[in-house]
Order: structure tokens, then sequence, then C-alpha cells
């Protein structure tokens, strides 16, 4: 091909992305709001509140074990709840659990949830009532694993889709998944318990906050064109709160040993925060689903990539 044709050839950004009857060229996602941004918020929180539990345990903590446990068993129960009222009725996600398939995610994260919600219900269940402390105590060193499956399956799950915001940006959504969920679980820890054994839940809400800043700036910044939808629009306001949000929650975090205006200045800024990262991310992959050119731009790039890169001594 001559230069002269590829001069004459029309420029992708020159192009108007549309497609038969203006429809877009992927389907938008069917997920409900609030359902699904406060089941994604809820997984979370049980997943990072069940790691909490077990080191709070490791350090001689029984009232921050206690709630974190109680976390833990109520987010999961939430969660549930919240995923069958997006599925329509009960027998769906009962029907999901009537056979493993390891290549789908959303199979996967049923039984994870499923196994996360009995062994945090046992461990909380022991912890309220005194009953079996072996059992519970080992129930919830068993969510030691299901725990940051829960938190972050969902990230998988959104990323394995055709949506171009969240297919794309599959390197860092588990660890923006991992540390809004770990400054979920540090922000109800610190909330409703007393400041002098809430050492390590302000630990997990500084740990989690810098995670979730940290990939949060990586996402936006390597995702370029595809990464739009993060900055504009209703999903870019979320996320421009939830940064404010989350950032500033752990800084007062770092002070909240000191002051009960600032434990809960911190925990509500914080679960602001993550409530809004989560709404964000699903307002983006709507808007990313919505516009072709998210889809149609990066595949063009793709092929022209492709085809440089395939003529001898270029």
């Amino acid at each position: 091909m001559t230069s002269s044709t590829r001069e004459r050839e029309p420029r992708t950004d020159d192009a108007e992305f549309r497609s038969y009857y203006g429809r877009p060229v992927i389907k938008r996602p069917v997920w409900h709001v609030p359902h699904m941004p406060a089941y994604l918020y809820l997984g979370g929180l049980s997943g990072a509140s069940s790691l909490t539990a077990v080191l709070a345990r490791a350090t001689g903590r029984p009232r921050l074990t206690r709630t974190a446990r109680i976390a833990a068993a109520a987010g999961a129960a939430g969660g549930t709840v919240l995923l069958i009222a997006e599925l329509g009725r009960p027998a769906r996600f009962l029907n999901m659990l009537r056979m493993f398939k390891p290549s789908s995610p959303m199979s996967v994260g049923s039984w994870i949830l499923a196994a996360q919600g009995g062994l945090s219900a046992a461990a909380a269940a022991s912890a309220v009532t005194g009953i079996l402390p072996v059992a519970g105590d080992a129930a919830a060193l068993a969510t030691a694993v299901t725990g940051p499956l829960t938190a972050t399956y969902t990230a998988v799950l959104v990323a394995d889709t055709a949506v171009p915001a969240w297919h794309s940006g599959y390197r860092e959504l588990p660890f923006l998944f991992a540390g809004s969920a770990l400054a979920s679980a540090g922000a109800v820890a610190m909330l409703a318990t007393p400041r002098a054994e809430a050492g390590p839940a302000r630990a997990v809400a500084v740990l989690g906050a810098a995670t979730e800043t940290a990939a949060a700036t990586i996402l936006e910044r390597r995702l370029g064109l595809v990464g739009e939808p993060y900055r504009e629009g209703r999903a870019g306001r979320l996320l421009s709160a939830a940064r404010a949000l989350t950032a500033g929650g752990g800084l007062l975090a770092l002070l909240a040993g000191r002051s009960r205006a600032a434990t809960a200045a911190s925990g509500l800024a914080l679960t602001a925060g993550a409530l809004c990262t989560r709404f964000g991310i699903l307002a983006a992959g709507r808007a990313s689903a919505a516009d072709p050119k998210y889809t149609v731009v990066p595949q063009r790039e793709r092929l022209d990539a492709g085809a440089v890169a395939s003529v001898p001594g270029r």
C-alpha cells in the first residue's frame, strides 16, 4: 500500500461511530441500580472484614474480632439478597449452585459467595453466642481464603465482558476492588469498635485507601481513550468524589486513634467513597458500552498496528 493511498483513506478519528438504526455496537450492561453497586460494596465489605477479624483474633482484640465477624456475615447476607434481587428470583441463584463451571466467573463467584456466607455466619454466631468457639475460630480462619476471593472476584466478573471500560481495565480492577473493600471494612470496624482496640482497623483502612487511590490513578492513565468514561459525565463526577473522600478518609484514619470526631469523619468518608467508587464504575461501563467509539477505535488501532508490523522493513 502506497503512502498516497494511505492518505486518501478515511482516518479513524474522522469516522462517525454509528451502527445500524443508531444502536450501540454492543449491548449496555443490564445490571440495575442500586442493586449491583450495593452488591459489589457489600461483597467487598464482607471479604475484607473477614481478614480484619482474623487479624484481630491473632492480636488478641476480642471486641474488634466480634465486630469484624458480624460485618463479614452481614455483608455476605446482604450481598446475597441483592444478587438474588438482581437475578429476579431465588431459583436462579440456586440453579447456579447445581454445577460448578471453572470457566464461568458467575458460577465461580456464586460458589465463593455461598461459601463466604456460610462460613462468616458460623464465625459471627459463635462470636455473639460464645457457643462452639473452636468451630467458630475454624470457620473464621477459613474465611481468610474465601474473604479475599469474595472481595475481588467481582472485578473479574465485570472485566470478563465486552464492555470496553471494564474489559480494558482487567489489570487494575482487582486491585481497585481490593483497596475499596479494605477501606470499607476498616471504616465499619473503626466506627463500631472502641478506639483502644481499633488499631488494626485503622491500618486496614489506610492500606485500603492507598491501594484504591493508586489503582484508580493507574487505571485512568493506562487506558487512554477507553479511560474517558472514568473521567467524564456522571461516572467522572462519582469517581472524582470517591477519590476525594477516600484520600481524605485515609488521612483522617491516621488521626482516628486520638479523636472520636476524626474516627467518625474517617469512617463515614471512606464508606461514602467506597459507594461512589462502585456506582462510578458501573456508570463508566454503561457509558463506554453506549458510545461505539470506545469499541471501534481500539479495534482499528490494533488492526493498524498489526498491518504496519507485518510490512517488511517497518
